[in-house]
């Protein structure tokens, strides 16, 4: 399976976020060639600001996999990670992150600010960036246009 494969699920779990007037943001962890834990925003929803895709699809792949630590696990996620988000992915011994599209405002993988660059807690997080951008870009835009004409 290649990563345009697995995105493409993180885009059904953003465009889950988008009907639900979320920012539509998806995230799936696969471990194993299978996905051991999804998410999409609920922070509206839930009234949580912890409640975002990776967070949530973090904590279903630790349920998943009965351990907290997801060595050999990959995170794909639409938007690049904020730095809760990026601290999840070290705390959780995540081994990759691929992600479609910047985050100019609050991305910490690189963007704005780097908090997986040097990992005290284990070995280097392999980043990828840039799968499926114009899709993941695509819906923000979306997202925005109809936040503005409300």
């Amino acid at each position: 399976m290649t990563h345009d494969y697995w995105m493409q699920s993180a885009i059904k779990e953003a465009e889950k976020a988008l009907a639900k007037g979320e920012v539509p943001i998806g995230a799936v962890v696969v471990m194993e060639n299978r996905i051991i834990g999804r998410g999409h925003n609920l922070v509206e929803t839930l009234q949580d600001a912890t409640a975002h895709a990776e967070m949530l699809a973090i904590t279903a792949a630790a349920g998943t996999a009965a351990s907290w630590r997801l060595e050999s696990a990959t995170l794909y996620v639409t938007v690049e990670p904020c730095p809760m988000c990026s601290g999840a992915l070290l705390l959780s011994r995540i081994s990759a992150l691929v992600y479609g599209t910047e985050d100019a405002r609050f991305g910490a993988c690189g963007s704005v600010s780097n908090v997986i660059s040097t990992n005290p807690f284990g070995p280097q997080i392999e980043v990828v960036v840039g799968i499926k951008r114009n899709e993941c870009q695509a819906l923000l835009q979306e997202f925005f246009k109809k936040l503005r004409q409300k």
